[in-house]
Formats: structure tokens, C-alpha cells, sequence
């Protein structure tokens, strides 16, 4: 078995793809009304759609999950992100662990998590 995918649900596509697009460089794969596949295997599905096919509500900034990605040149993407054309939401800006990893931690425009550490 292999895990191919990951889904994030989404309120706009087209705001999430500028936003995954412009900030960490994914590029849609597969576009088919309302499921976009992107490279690094993210998917993002209209909320419409989600909600309706689990027939259950969505809760926005559960901090159940997080999106993971790894950055050399982090103090350069903490500066994009303060750059970026809309306002972030941060959970933590750009801190160092005591076992010397520097992460930053914010959400995605619909309240997913996203962790941007440099390499272990």
C-alpha cells in the first residue's frame, strides 16, 4: 500500500491555488471542478463537495492536522509570508526548539495548519 494523496477542503479553489502556488511553489497537476491535484501529492476539494459527500460540517482550524513542510532558507520564507498580498494568521512565528529546529506555524486561507520547519 502506498499513501499517494493528502486533501485539504477549501471555500475557493482558485484563492488556494494562488496561495499554494505563490508560497511554496505547487503547481496544479489535475484540475476537474472542484478536486485539484498539485505537486508534493496535496489535493484541495471544494467545501461544497466535501460537505456534501460526508453530509457532515466542517471545522475550520480544528488543529487535528497539519501540513508539514521543510525549508533551508527559512528566515527568507518568514519574509515572503509577511510579504504575501493577503494577511497570514499565525499560530507561532518563526521560533527555534530547543533542540536548535527553527519551524513556523500558520494557517492556510480556510483555517488548515501549516508547519514550515527547516531540515532535522
Amino acid at each position: 500500500m502506498k499513501l499517494k494523496n493528502v486533501l485539504m477542503v477549501v471555500n475557493d479553489i482558485e484563492r488556494s491555488i494562488a496561495f499554494y502556488r505563490d508560497l511554496f511553489g505547487l503547481e496544479v497537476i489535475l484540475d476537474q471542478d472542484g478536486n485539484v491535484i498539485m505537486t508534493e501529492g496535496l489535493v484541495l476539494q471544494d467545501a461544497k463537495i466535501w460537505k456534501n459527500f460526508l453530509g457532515r460540517d466542517i471545522i475550520p482550524q480544528n488543529n487535528a492536522a497539519e501540513l508539514y513542510f521543510e525549508e533551508r532558507e527559512i528566515e527568507a520564507f518568514a519574509d515572503k509570508l509577511e510579504a504575501y498580498s493577503q494577511p497570514i494568521e499565525y499560530v507561532n512565528r518563526l521560533m527555534t526548539h530547543s533542540w536548535g529546529q527553527k519551524v513556523i506555524r500558520f494557517y492556510d486561507p480556510d483555517g488548515n495548519l501549516i508547519e514550515v520547519g527547516t531540515p532535522i
